[in-house]
């Protein structure tokens, strides 16, 4: 699904009445999220899952095929746990 379909589907069950609307409620979400974990905070939505960041162990390695070698530093990345409520949904349809 396309974020143009994504803005679609969000005017249809949420009920705005233009796709502009839809649009504006699907950033204000994702800016508020990537804001939370920015700070390093989780987000939890009951039922949803739970948006989080997680501290990434630093690690090095060889590139198949060849004699080089590389390291990738640690780092942090989002994290997200699906919630029982959506995973029954998903798994039940």
């Amino acid at each position: 699904m396309t974020k143009a379909e994504f803005v679609k589907l969000v005017q249809k069950t949420g009920g705005y009445e233009t796709k502009v609307a839809a649009e504006k409620a699907v950033k204000a979400f994702t800016d508020a999220v990537t804001a939370a974990l920015v700070e390093k905070e989780s987000v939890s939505l009951v039922g949803f899952g739970t948006f989080s960041t997680a501290i990434v162990a630093g690690k090095s390695g060889t590139v198949p095929g060849t004699d080089k070698t590389y390291t990738k530093p640690a780092h942090t990345a989002p994290k997200f746990k699906i919630g029982k409520t959506l995973k029954d949904a998903v798994a039940n349809a």
